[in-house]
């Protein structure tokens, strides 16, 4: 087993097809499909499973990645360190729930080691699919919350993904809505006042149980609802519709401006947010920067 072995199929991985691998690593197809096979027959695995469509990562394909980017970076601190070599762009991904603080984690850590080149990723995405981009490593860490009503559910999921949870903060759930809201000065609003204004919410697709909802307190009945993908959207439609949704208070003036402003909401609730990463993997360089920004920036609403 080579480091260049190890590189050829964290590309394949990355690309999707060996054809796209290829060009990204300037060989020939049958160069790279006949390295990949080496590989898999030196370790006795399948890493990948090759159908009509394509190539998909097996399950003990998921695992031998893990690793594999693990000894890439590694090898990459050590040729920087030692040899001076300045390597490829550094990667980094992190799948996360709509929260501003991640954001601005994320820009701490570009600001530190972006430099000139880099390939960094930050997925705003459904809640399922963060317990399975950072299963697959396609994310090194997620960012989701939990409460009484999904914890038991969210939590054997984490488990049964060979994943773990760091607790962040707890947060008192609160609403989100413009400041010209009619509401807007009030210490705290209950759920019967919000009754008549739209709920607003982030769809979760195929997985739209409430157990996967980002709102807290989802099962409630709401006579106007509204779906959306996206944060500014959401926004958008807080301000031009009166519209609301729930959070946890943590909210970015830098980023999403004076327009929207955070209330309690009055009910006996709480909102425990973390991140999880695949468990027993230390964190890259990337992950224990990004780990040490988030704190900072929710370091007001920690014990």
């Amino acid at each position: 087993m080579t480091l260049q072995q190890l590189r050829y199929v964290v590309t394949v991985a990355e690309k999707g097809t060996i054809s796209d691998a290829a060009k990204e690593l300037f060989i020939s197809q049958p160069s790279l499909t006949s390295a990949i096979k080496e590989l898999e027959n030196e370790m006795q695995i399948t890493i990948f499973n090759r159908t009509n469509k394509g190539i998909i990562v097996s399950n003990a394909g998921d695992e031998f990645l893990s690793y594999a980017r693990q000894v890439l970076e590694q090898a990459n601190l050590l040729e920087e360190k030692f040899l001076n070599v300045k390597k490829q762009s550094p990667r980094f991904s992190v799948s996360a729930q709509h929260y501003s603080f991640a954001v601005n984690a994320f820009v701490d850590v570009i600001r530190e080691f972006g430099g000139n080149q880099y390939d960094f990723t930050l997925r705003e995405t459904q809640t399922y699919e963060i317990i399975e981009d950072v299963s697959k490593l396609k994310s090194e860490i997620g960012i989701l919350y939990t409460s009484s009503k999904n914890e038991e559910v969210i939590m054997k999921l984490i488990k049964q993904n060979n994943l773990e949870f760091e607790e962040l903060f707890v947060a008192k759930p609160h609403v989100f809505i413009s400041s010209r809201h009619p509401l807007s000065e009030r210490e705290g609003i209950s759920l019967d006042e919000l009754e008549g204004y739209p709920y607003l919410s982030f769809e979760q697709g195929e997985y739209n149980s409430f157990y996967f909802s980002e709102e807290i307190l989802s099962t409630i009945d709401r006579n106007k609802n509204i779906k959306v993908r996206d944060r500014a959207t959401l926004f958008n439609l807080a301000i031009g519709l009166n519209g609301y949704t729930v959070s946890t208070g943590v909210i970015s003036k830098e980023l999403n401006g004076e327009n929207i402003i955070a209330r309690p909401l009055l009910v006996e609730e709480y909102m425990r947010v973390g991140t999880i990463r695949q468990k027993n993997m230390p964190h890259s360089r990337y992950g224990k920067a990004y780990m040490e920004a988030l704190k900072k920036h929710v370091i007001d609403y920690t014990d």
